[in-house]
């Protein structure tokens, strides 16, 4: 967490003349979690009535980032604090919507200033705290209560082919393992990386534990969530013996709103702080070396607003976005993850079918 933002008076934004919002999200198929995505966003504007807030989707959805800016404009605003509604920087947050916010700023010469991730902060770990404690509290209200030292608990992040942005997941996961006292912690994903969710479950069900949380460490609904659900239920079907519990995701938690706040505060003050020293693109990360100095573009333009998926950007759930020699689309660029074959990891999903 950047200490700055946490000793300083709130900032009063009706004082900022000309400035806007704009909220930018990965986008999804998913009614729900776009719904979702507005709803955060209605949240925000609750926070900030002094300043227009507006909202745009990367792919699969619209509004698409480009509407949200124009309406802006439309609106008067002249100078835009554009933050990424992402857990952590990864490929979306670092190469695909700075892209599109760099584009269209060199189109109309709208001013745009790009915050930084919502990332590890205190405000998210207790916003997870708080998830994980009603899954708890509902359980032991219903059965008889499993001590925290007999309970486990899985921390699903959404994946990457960044590692900077998977052990971040992790960083969350013992941060509340230490803050709970559960018996023991483990991290899967959803795509991309590895372990997954059903082979990292299948795993961790060896060591013995009475309970287990599965706490998708996720904003919003979606394909992702569903699935992380489905493949909990699977493995809960053949262990019995092993009580499982399927704790929420993040949504519109007031903590999260209130660090999209920080974030905001932070473009105004000039106090944004990437994390450059694990960043692929800018150092020699291990086993990740080819992709320093790639250039910053998006591999999106071609699904913008898409209510339908493109197949090559599916799978990229499988760390396979080149299968069998199938030429890219125009417009779709990024390096192919180096552990697809891994045998815990993204492969798998395909085999799954």
């Amino acid at each position: 967490m950047n200490s700055t933002t946490a000793t300083q008076p709130p900032l009063d934004f009706s004082s900022l003349d000309g400035v806007g919002v704009m909220i930018c999200g990965h986008g999804s198929r998913n009614r729900l979690a776009c719904d979702e995505f507005a709803q955060l966003a209605h949240g925000l504007r609750r926070r900030l009535p002094e300043v227009p807030v507006e909202h745009g989707f990367l792919e699969f959805a619209r509004p698409i980032l480009r509407d949200g800016l124009d309406r802006l404009r439309q609106r008067g605003v002249s100078r835009v604090l554009a933050v990424p509604a992402m857990l952590f920087a990864a490929g979306h947050a670092k190469n695909d919507i700075p892209s599109v916010l760099n584009t269209y700023a060199a189109e109309t010469g709208l001013q745009i200033q790009y915050g930084r991730e919502l990332g590890v902060d205190r405000k998210m770990i207790q916003a997870a705290g708080a998830r994980v404690r009603e899954a708890l509290d509902a359980a032991d209200a219903a059965g008889e209560p499993v001590p925290l030292s007999d309970t486990l608990l899985v921390v699903v992040g959404r994946g990457s082919s960044d590692p900077d942005a998977n052990s971040n997941v992790t960083k969350v996961m013992r941060m509340l393992v230490e803050g709970f006292g559960f018996g023991w912690g483990e991290t899967v994903y959803s795509g991309v990386t590895f372990p997954l969710v059903e082979p990292g479950l299948r795993h961790v069900v060896r060591l013995g534990f009475r309970r287990i949380v599965v706490f998708p460490y996720f904003l919003f609904s979606g394909v992702l969530v569903s699935r992380i659900y489905q493949h909990t239920d699977l493995v809960a079907g053949d262990h019995p013996e092993v009580q499982f519990l399927k704790a929420g995701y993040l949504n519109d938690h007031p903590l999260v709103i209130d660090t999209f706040r920080e974030r905001l505060e932070e473009a105004i003050r000039g106090d944004t702080a990437m994390n450059c020293s694990l960043c692929k693109y800018r150092a020699q990360v291990l086993g990740f070396e080819p992709e320093v100095g790639a250039p910053q573009h998006s591999h999106h333009h071609h699904v913008e607003g898409l209510g339908e998926p493109c197949t090559l950007c599916e799978q990229e759930c499988t760390g396979a976005c080149q299968p069998d020699g199938v030429p890219l689309p125009a417009g779709h660029h990024h390096s192919p993850y180096p552990h697809a074959e891994h045998p815990l990891g993204p492969l798998t999903l395909r085999r799954a079918g």
